[in-house]
């Protein structure tokens, strides 16, 4: 038998990671519904057409494909080897897969709202925590499977939804303690960019090309536009994008000067200003001073290459490490129209919990209370005993205390191990003498200290 394994980019989490996993879940999940947002669900499987297509060229190939069922019978072999002949081929065929596991949670929302907009009432503002699959090379941050923690809002052209999500970010990371930069930019103005550069059919040349500038920097990208055949000329316009720098009111003023005439760049850069004008009155600081260890800043370079932005993009950030990002999200204002529900317009973000908790557990920012699951064991000393230590157990968990008994009687050194590999601070023992006084031994493993109570006294103990 071959040794057990994961399959690569894949992990087990334990009782430790597990708690703090769920410190993140529970601290976003309460600022979504703060925000108003309710939670939905969706399958972990897509019908594959729903997916294709959506998420550019290079999303579409780490979309983790399911085989149809029953390949293995033998009338279906002549049909498998022919579709495998077309995925050699670099051709999908249905005759394969049909279905998929869900690259994201947007795209599933989306199909969602375009299949139930009958029965919604908009705005709709949902939120969704649930693991989604990437055929991606694993290294660190980066896995083949993953939790995402979406909020968006549908049925609402409005830009104070983005004001609200970027509110959402800077309050999410500041209940965790994590200095951020909230990154925007607006896909307006990477249309404009497209525009000047010859033609809007340059938009996804430009943006996916661009979208890689911080894994593998300018010259790169340079060639990268050379081979999806742009001009020299327009490689030096996108160039002279790029170098836009400055505060974020200098980055807008340059802007208005480079896309001066330009309709549609001009309406991105006039959402921006909006976006964080709006912002300071929020609380969240957009000039560059960080107020609750997060700040938003215009960010040129910001592409997400994922087809179905139409405005605000947000990426974030988190400071004082080396770490990919660790939110991200923006306006689609059609993207239920891939399913032929047109006319809804939608902005989302979206957190990566996984990097998120890498970045926390490097920079030691777990509370030290999040590891605590049992708090009193109540120790196995015989049959009559154990009886009454249980009835004690149950009435203690009835007011919210997390208790558990040792489950067979052992030497007190076994039973103390037990308590300290969990982390268990309180220790209750009834022997038999306390049993005939109905009283108790408690010892508090953390202060080494020790008090006999009665069993009226346990039961009405302040705090554990």
């Amino acid at each position: 038998m071959s040794k057990p394994s994961l399959p690569q980019g894949t992990r087990d989490f334990g009782a430790a990671t597990v708690r703090k996993r769920n410190y993140i879940f529970h601290t976003i999940r309460t600022v979504f519904e703060r925000y108003g947002y309710q939670p939905l669900e969706t399958p972990a499987m897509e019908q594959l057409d729903t997916l294709m297509g959506k998420y550019g060229e290079e999303g579409d190939r780490l979309i983790f494909k399911i085989l149809n069922n029953g390949l293995g019978d033998p009338r279906n072999i002549d049909k498998a080897r022919a579709a495998f002949e077309n995925v050699l081929q670099g051709k999908n065929s249905k005759e394969l897969t049909e279905r998929a596991l869900r690259y994201d949670l947007t795209i599933p929302f989306a199909r969602y709202v375009a299949m139930n907009h009958g029965q919604l009432s908009f705005p709709f503002k949902r939120y969704q925590i649930q693991p989604v699959w990437r055929a991606d090379r694993p290294q660190k941050g980066r896995y083949r499977e993953f939790y995402q923690c979406d909020a968006d809002v549908v049925g609402s052209p409005s830009l104070i939804n983005e004001v609200e999500l970027a509110a959402i970010y800077s309050t999410v990371f500041n209940k965790l303690g994590l200095s951020v930069d909230i990154k925007v930019n607006n896909r307006k103005i990477l249309a404009a960019l497209a525009e000047i550069c010859g033609g809007a059919d340059k938009m996804t040349d430009i943006t996916v090309a661009i979208d890689k500038l911080d894994k593998i920097g300018l010259e790169k990208v340079k060639e990268e536009l050379a081979q999806r055949e742009l001009t020299p000329s327009q490689i030096v316009l996108i160039e002279k994008y790029l170098s836009l720098d400055g505060s974020n009111s200098g980055k807008l003023d340059k802007l208005k000067t480079l896309f001066a005439g330009n309709d549609t760049g001009l309406k991105g850069i006039e959402e921006l200003e909006y976006l964080l004008d709006y912002s300071q009155v929020q609380g969240l600081h957009a000039g560059g001073q960080v107020i609750s260890g997060s700040s938003l800043t215009i960010d040129l370079t910001l592409a997400r290459g994922l087809n179905y932005y139409t405005g605000t993009i947000f990426e974030v950030k988190a400071n004082n490490i080396q770490m990919g990002s660790i939110g991200g999200g923006g306006r689609y204002d059609d993207l239920t129209g891939l399913f032929g529900v047109p006319g809804i317009p939608g902005v989302g973000i979206s957190f990566g919990v996984d990097r998120i908790y890498d970045v926390m557990e490097e920079l030691q920012l777990f509370p030290a209370d999040v590891h605590i699951g049992t708090q009193v064991l109540f120790f196995h000393l015989g049959e009559a005993e154990s009886r009454a230590a249980f009835g004690l157990m149950q009435q203690l968990r009835d007011k919210g205390i997390r208790c558990e008994l040792y489950p067979e009687q052992a030497k007190f050194d076994k039973q103390f191990k037990y308590a300290e590999k969990k982390n268990i601070r309180f220790a209750v023992m009834i022997g038999e003498a306390e049993l005939a006084n109905k009283t108790c031994t408690m010892k508090d493993l953390t202060q080494r200290s020790q008090v006999t109570l009665s069993f009226e006294e346990l039961l009405h103990k302040a705090a554990f």
